[in-house]
C-alpha cells in the first residue's frame, strides 16, 4: 500500500536527550519501517494508569501507510469501558485495531498537543479532556532506549526478539505484562518498536473531574494480546500491523 504521507526510507532514530527533541525528530522526519504490511512511526503515551481505575494513553502519528497522519486519546473507565478519540475517523485511526473491545463507538475530535517545556505535555480535547503528562529519565529507561536504538530492524519484526524485548522492558520499567507482538481485538497481528522511552506522570481531569493520583490499576487492562503498561511510559517508536482484510477482521 502506497505510504499516504510519503515519508522516506528507513532509517535509525538519532539519540535524543529530551522527549521533546525525540518528538520533534519524528515529526519533521517521518519514517515508516519498510515492509508491505500497515505501517506507522510516531510518538504517544504508551500507557498512563490511574489509581482511580481511569487510563489514559495518547497516539500522535505523523505517517502512517493506512491514513493520513493522526492524533489519538484512549481512555478506559473504572468500569473498564474504553472510548477511542482521533482526528481521523474510526477505519483510519486505532480504532481500526482495537474499536472491537468496546461497544462505544469511535469519536473523530479535535486533539491539541502542545509542549509546556521539553519534558512536559499538555494534552487537550475541548470540553472533555485537560491532561498533563510530565516525563523523565533514569538509568532504567536511559538502557533501555540505547538498547532501542541499538537493534537491528529484523529484530523489532521477529515475534521471537519481540517476546524476550517485552518481557525484558517489563521487567525492568515494573510495568506488568508488556506485549510488543500479538493478536488485536480486530484480528490484525500487530508488532511494536518503542525506540525510545521516558517515565510519565502528572494530572488528568475529564469532564471537569480530576482523575487523581496516577496508580497501577488493580488488575492490568488486556486489549485481546495487548497490554497496557502499569505506569506511565512515554515512547516514540514504530510498529507494523496486518493489513486489514474485511473477510478475516473486524471492521472499525
Amino acid at each position: 500500500m502506497k505510504n499516504l504521507n510519503n515519508p522516506r526510507v528507513a532509517a535509525p532514530l538519532p539519540a535524543c536527550t529530551t522527549p521533546l527533541a525525540a518528538a520533534t525528530a519524528v515529526l519533521e522526519h517521518p519514517v515508516v519501517p519498510d515492509g508491505d504490511d500497515e505501517r506507522f512511526v510516531g510518538f504517544g503515551v504508551m500507557g498512563f494508569p490511574f489509581a482511580s481505575g481511569h487510563y489514559l494513553a495518547l497516539r500522535h502519528f505523523p505517517a502512517t501507510t493506512f491514513s493520513p497522519g493522526y492524533r489519538s486519546v484512549w481512555h478506559r473507565d473504572p468500569a473498564g469501558t474504553w472510548t477511542f478519540y482521533a482526528t481521523t475517523p474510526g477505519p483510519q485511526s486505532c480504532a481500526r485495531y482495537f474499536s472491537a473491545a468496546t461497544p462505544e463507538d469511535a469519536v473523530q475530535c479535535g486533539i491539541d498537543i502542545a509542549w509546556v517545556s521539553p519534558w512536559t505535555l499538555l494534552v487537550q480535547i475541548e470540553g472533555l479532556l485537560e491532561w498533563t503528562v510530565d516525563m523523565h529519565a533514569t538509568t532504567v529507561t536511559r538502557v533501555v532506549s540505547a538498547i532501542g536504538r541499538a537493534l537491528p530492524e529484523r529484530a523489532w519484526t521477529s515475534p521471537a526478539a519481540l517476546g524476550l524485548i517485552g518481557t525484558a522492558a517489563g521487567a525492568m520499567l515494573r510495568a506488568g505484562t508488556v506485549r510488543l507482538s500479538g493478536t488485536a481485538p480486530n484480528g490484525q497481528r500487530f508488532m511494536i518498536a518503542p525506540r525510545q522511552v521516558w517515565l510519565a506522570s502528572g494530572r488528568a481531569a475529564l469532564h471537569g473531574e480530576d482523575l487523581g493520583e496516577p496508580g497501577p490499576l488493580r488488575r492490568q487492562a488486556e486489549l485481546a494480546d495487548f497490554r497496557p503498561p502499569q505506569r506511565g511510559i512515554f515512547v516514540v517508536g514504530s510498529g507494523h500491523f496486518e493489513t486489514y482484510d474485511p473477510a478475516v477482521h473486524r471492521s472499525a
